[in-house]
């Protein structure tokens, strides 16, 4: 055997150094310089199993034999779309294929036809980049419609743009973590600071400080509030008073905490005057003026489940000591989910705590690695996607409404839009039946486009839904280089093994395509993949000496060492010069101001998002007619042990769930109730759909709340194709919008009903596996691996 090479390497859960023998993996190292490494590290090895991934480039049958014959589909193959075999063809079939659909839908319906959203987090590379390449090919040929936000954050930045003039507080420009360690008295956590979440970072991250933060939080005698339903959404180590609140509630507990401070006598009128505008239309909804309904700590009490004179004993401390508000992106992934992200920032503005160290509010801590961590100041390494010549998109997880209403008005941001006519759907590194909601409906409206082609390294519920499915190596098959605005280092990911099968990078995939289209030198502009890491590099290191003075090693000595740090603030108080200054310092919102009461939402009229935060009840939840009545509120939290859907069957994910089915919290009483115990197989259901999970009965979880992680692959059973094998919550969760402002993703707004499951129990796992086996008509298993050309050591 020969010498064991040790590879430098990056993924979004954190650096590492891949140990390599004979062209397999055999391990792999953390990081030195990472203090809390992720056992996800374990989970790279999945990628060199050929279980799932894609090996070759394949076309469903029908699709295929009606573009050979120049015809387009029947109904009937349209509706054959997931149901259908896949046949193999060769890369350059594949790809003429691929570019003369891209130029059909532009010569008969326009580039706006053309979707190329692409969402999703296939590698931390930020050269290999798969959206911003397909995003960059597009662009090549006229535009595309693209989309706005994310499934993890959408109502929030939308209301935030408006009333705060930026999305700068939740996306790791507000206070950082050892800016409240120095000052903070009080944080009161709305939705959890979660290490699960801290796990990852969209382009990577080095140095994993959470843990350590919340530590000194706590032995410095913060006081912590944590108001969640799962009482893990902060680690056991933190000394914190938790609060199971009702879910979806949150808004009404803030606005209770402002009108008590109110009440009292204790808000910071200066603040209001001076730093905010609409706050006598905000203070008169408190007061009950609008609505005869006055927002008290009695009143929260009957909709939050949370007590009175908690409530008001925390008001007090609110106004009284240095205080900072937690709150989570979940929160806006409900019905009206602009709404706590506002109450909040009214909530801090009462206190008058905004611009003060320690003070104030944030959203987002530990939802993502960096947030909270250390803010770099110079440029980050990134594609460019060039420009898009059409002003098209659609809010990111309204896809299955543009798909079932072409030319639709909509309303998003306070402006009235219209949905394109989708015909062509490219979607590279992403996988959209595990992160939007009401799967079945999305099926449906998937089967009208007159084309899908998914590029990925893995056969997902998304690439067996697809036309053509064209074979992306994975990072560990390609270099690439780790770094981003949340992240004080910049890591080289260096190839690893060769790549699986017939797998291409993405960018050898897209310059071949591009080279289809005519636009090959506008899409490379003449660089080869080390020619462009070297490029976004350096202009990294010339940022940072420019404009800080911060000498980062030349390529050749980065590339070789493996990593650099980048220029960083560490302690950092969002919005302390507008706190000093609110002339000079304005924003950049209609009053120039933090608006509390709004011109523009006023002159919209929507019912489901006011001129000013409010409580409004969502459309499912726990009220006092539904709890009790042995349904339950579902929470969809990020899973343990992996991020999203990725790589679920291997690493600590796979030791998870052995089964490959997603495990299921329930209360302690509710089980007993239903007679379910620990790792007994449940049946989850309500009219949008069913899923069997694996029950886990704690105390950690509110009385009449279950929590069913995201991520598992979507398995529908062969008898009953209702019924999903794996435990994938989005059979369950609503396709609607937060609100007519905000268009995102309402996931967390889901009741559900829960029972023993009686029926045959399969391996979820070994079920998807034949699932491809039957889509691609595939050889054995044991086959496959036998001709692997590369992976990990013992297959």
């Amino acid at each position: 055997m020969s010498k064991i090479e040790r590879i430098q390497h990056c993924s979004h859960w954190g650096a590492y150094t891949v140990l390599v023998q004979d062209g397999r993996v055999v391990g792999v190292e953390p990081f030195a310089q990472d203090p809390h490494p992720s056992d996800q590290i374990e989970s790279i090895k999945g990628w060199a199993d050929t279980r799932r991934r894609v090996l070759r480039p394949m076309a469903r049958k029908s699709w295929l034999a009606a573009r050979r014959e120049g015809r387009p589909m029947t109904p009937d193959e349209h509706a054959a779309r997931g149901q259908e075999a896949f046949e193999p063809i060769e890369w350059d079939e594949a790809l003429t294929l691929v570019a003369g659909e891209i130029q059909r839908v532009i010569r008969d319906h326009g580039n706006r036809s053309i979707f190329s959203g692409s969402y999703g987090w296939t590698s931390c590379g930020r050269f290999h980049h798969a959206q911003s390449l397909v995003r960059r090919t597009m662009n090549c040929v006229g535009g595309f419609t693209g989309h706005r936000d994310t499934y993890s954050i959408a109502a929030g930045p939308v209301i935030l743009r408006h009333v705060l003039g930026s999305t700068d507080a939740c996306q790791s420009k507000a206070n950082t973590f050892e800016n409240l360690v120095k000052h903070t008295d009080t944080l009161v956590v709305f939705g959890g600071i979660a290490l699960r979440t801290a796990q990852s970072e969209a382009g990577g991250i080095a140095r994993h400080r959470l843990p350590d933060y919340l530590k000194a939080m706590s032995d410095r005698g913060m006081r912590i509030v944590l108001v969640s339903p799962q009482q893990d959404d902060l680690p056991d180590f933190v000394r914190a008073e938790w609060w199971p609140i009702r879910p979806n509630t949150d808004t009404a507990l803030m606005l209770a905490l402002a009108r008590e401070v109110v009440a009292a006598g204790k808000h910071d009128a200066d603040f209001l005057a001076r730093h905010c505008s609409g706050s006598e239309v905000f203070l008169d909804y408190l007061a009950g003026l609008a609505d005869g309904v006055e927002k008290t700590a009695g009143w929260a009490a009957s909709i939050t489940g949370i007590d009175p004179a908690r409530i008001r004993e925390l008001a007090s401390t609110l106004a009284s000591t240095r205080s900072m508000l937690s709150v989570s992106w979940s929160l806006q992934r409900a019905v009206h989910g602009e709404q706590p992200f506002w109450a909040a920032l009214a909530l801090a503005s009462v206190t008058g705590q905004i611009g003060l160290p320690g003070g104030g509010v944030a959203y987002g801590y530990g939802s993502l690695g960096g947030v909270g961590g250390p803010q770099v100041r110079s440029r980050a390494p990134g594609m460019f996607q060039l420009a898009n010549d059409l002003d098209s998109f659609i809010p990111v997880a309204r896809i299955t409404d543009a798909l079932e209403n072409p030319g639709k008005a909509y309303d998003y941001e306070g402006l009235t839009r219209h949905y394109p006519d989708i015909r062509l759907i490219y979607w590279a590194g992403g996988n959209p039946y595990h992160h939007h909601q009401d799967l079945h409906r999305m099926a449906r409206a998937w089967t009208r486009p007159d084309t899908i082609v998914i590029q990925d390294p893995m056969w997902t519920a998304s690439a067996l839904r697809a036309d053509v499915v064209l074979p992306a190596s994975t990072s560990l098959e390609r270099n690439d280089i780790a770094g981003n605005s949340r992240s004080d280092m910049i890591i080289a990911m260096k190839r690893v093994i060769a790549p699986m099968g017939e797998a291409r990078s993405d960018y050898e995939i897209f310059t071949a395509l591009a080279e289809k289209l005519g636009v090959r030198e506008r899409f490379t502009e003449g660089r080869t993949e080390m020619e462009w890491i070297r490029h976004l590099y350096d202009l990294s290191r010339n940022d940072a000496k420019k404009r800080f003075g911060f000498e980062m090693p030349e390529f050749d000595q980065f590339w070789a060492q493996g990593y650099t740090d980048v220029p960083a603030d560490h302690d950092h108080t969002y919005l302390a010069d507008y706190r000093a200054d609110p002339q000079a310092h304005r924003l950049a919102t209609e009053s120039g101001r933090i608006v509390l009461g709004s011109e523009m939402l006023a002159k919209k009229g929507y019912a489901d998002c006011l001129p000013h935060p409010a409580w409004l009840a969502p459309n499912e939840w726990l009220d006092a007619a539904t709890e009790g009545s042995g349904v339950f509120h579902m929470l969809t939290p990020q899973p343990e042990g992996r991020l999203h859907s990725q790589l679920v069957h291997a690493g600590p994910s796979g030791a998870r769930m052995p089964d490959g089915r997603e495990r299921l919290k329930i209360h302690t009483d509710d089980a007993a109730r239903l007679g379910i115990a620990s790792n007994d197989v449940v049946r989850v259901h309500n009219e949008r759909g069913a899923c069997l999970a694996v029950a886990v009965v704690t105390d950690g979880v509110r009385k009449g709340v279950v929590a069913l992680p995201t991520g598992a692959w979507w398995t529908p059973s062969v008898e009953d194709p209702s019924l999903d094998l794996a435990g994938n919550p989005n059979v369950l969760t609503q396709d609607v919008p937060t609100s007519s402002m905000g268009q995102g993703c309402a996931a967390q707004t889901c009741v559900v009903s829960v029972e023993k499951w009686t029926g045959t129990v399969v391996d979820a796992g070994l079920s998807y596996d034949r699932l491809i086996e039957r889509m691609t008509q595939a050889e054995p298993l044991a086959a496959a691996r036998d001709r692997s050309p590369a992976g990990v050591a013992g297959g």
